[in-house]
C-alpha cells in the first residue's frame, strides 16, 4: 500500500518476481488535476496488479496520470504500455529515446557479449533470461523529452532534472530544492550498488557514472528517494562510498590481469567478488553471469581509457594486459 513520505508524495512498492532488486520504488504525487507517477515496474502482471491496487487506495484514475520515466531499463519503464494512453504526458530524457529510436534488437549486444568470452551455448539463454527482453514495454506513442536542467512541476513540487549518465546514457534524477529531497532512480542507492554495465567499445559508462556522482555531491539533499530498496540521508557520504567501491574494483580487476593476463572479461568477471549466494562461479544464475560480465566491461574500459591495460588481441575475443608501466 502507498507510504505517505511528503504531503501527497507517496512511494509504492512494485514487487520486481525472481529478481535480486527485490522491488521498485514508484512515486506517486497527487495534484489537483493531473497526478505523477515515477517510475512504473516491469510489463508483469504482478506489478501491474501492485500498481493498480496502489492507485486505487490512492482514488487516482489511470486517465488522470501522467509518468516520469528515470531510465530506460525495462523495471522502470515497461509498464508504460498499461498505463498510459495517448493523452498521458510521459516525460523521458534523449539518449535514453534515441536507444529506442534507433533499436534494432539485442543482436549487437550479444555479439558483445560474445567477443567478451561469453559462452556463445549460453549467449541465447542469457538473453532469453534478461528482464528487457521478457518484460519490456510495448509503448508506441511520443514521449516528452526532458533535457538536463529542465524544470517540471507536479502537485505543490518543483523539481529539477538533472542527467545523470552512467548506469544508461541519460539517466535522470528529480531534485526538489525548496524539500530537499531527490528521486536518485537508480543512480545512488543506499543497500547496494548500481549496476554499471556495457556492451560496446564505443562507451566509457563508468566514467560517466563518476563524473555523475560528482555533479549532484554537494546539492543540499535532507534525503535520497532510492528506484530501489531503502530511503537514506546521507548523499555525500553514500557517493564516497560507491566511487570507492568502483576504485577498490578497478584495483581487484589489475590484481586479476597482473597474475595471469591476458584475459577476457567474462574471465575476469569469474574471478571477481560479488555479493551473491553462490558458492563459485559455476553456480551462479546465468543472468547474474550477464550482469557480472557487463559490469566487467565497463571496468575494463575504464582502465583501457586510462591506459592502464591495454588489448592484447581482438579476435575471436577481446583480452587485456596490463600495460608496461602498470
Amino acid at each position: 500500500m502507498p507510504e505517505e513520505l511528503y504531503p501527497n508524495l507517496y512511494r509504492l512498492k512494485i514487487p520486481l518476481p525472481k529478481s535480486p532488486l527485490k522491488y521498485l520504488n514508484s512515486y506517486i504525487i497527487k495534484g489537483n488535476k493531473r497526478n505523477l507517477i515515477i517510475d512504473t515496474g516491469l510489463n508483469h502482471e504482478a506489478c501491474k496488479e501492485a500498481m493498480m491496487a496502489g492507485l486505487a487506495a490512492l482514488g487516482i484514475e489511470l486517465d488522470t496520470i501522467d509518468l516520469f520515466i528515470t531510465h530506460l531499463h525495462a523495471d522502470h519503464f515497461g509498464l508504460v504500455s498499461e498505463m498510459a494512453n495517448e493523452n498521458t504526458r510521459i516525460y523521458f530524457n534523449r539518449p535514453d529515446s534515441e536507444v529506442i529510436e534507433n533499436w534494432q534488437g539485442f543482436d549487437s549486444i550479444t555479439a558483445y557479449g560474445g567477443k567478451s568470452g561469453f559462452p556463445n551455448p549460453d549467449l541465447k539463454k542469457a538473453l532469453h533470461q534478461h528482464p528487457g527482453f521478457k518484460f519490456g514495454t510495448g509503448w508506441k506513442f511520443g514521449l516528452s523529452i526532458i533535457n538536463d536542467g529542465d524544470p517540471i512541476s507536479a502537485g505543490d513540487y518543483e523539481f529539477n532534472c538533472i542527467q545523470t549518465p552512467g548506469h544508461t546514457q541519460g539517466h535522470t534524477c528529480l531534485y526538489e530544492a525548496s524539500h530537499g529531497f531527490l528521486i536518485s532512480g537508480d543512480h545512488v542507492l543506499y543497500d547496494i550498488t548500481p549496476n554499471i554495465q556495457c556492451w560496446s567499445d564505443d562507451a566509457n559508462p563508468l566514467k560517466s557514472y563518476m563524473q555523475s556522482l560528482d555533479k549532484i555531491r554537494d546539492l543540499p539533499v535532507d534525503r535520497v528517494l532510492p528506484g530501489h530498496r531503502n530511503i537514506f540521508k546521507d548523499l555525500n557520504g553514500r557517493i564516497d562510498e560507491l566511487k570507492n567501491h568502483h576504485m577498490q574494483r578497478l584495483e581487484e580487476i589489475m590484481t586479476i590481469l597482473r597474475a595471469s593476463a591476458p584475459q577476457h572479461a567474462y574471465d575476469v568477471a569469474s574471478e571477481m567478488t560479488w555479493d551473491i549466494a553462490a558458492k563459485n562461479w559455476t553456480e551462479f544464475p546465468l543472468a547474474q553471469k550477464w550482469f557480472a560480465t557487463g559490469e566487467a566491461i565497463a571496468h575494463l574500459r575504464y582502465l583501457e581509457s586510462e591506459n592502464r591495460i591495454q588489448r592484447t588481441q581482438q579476435e575471436p575475443v577481446i583480452c587485456y594486459a596490463p600495460t608496461a608501466t602498470h
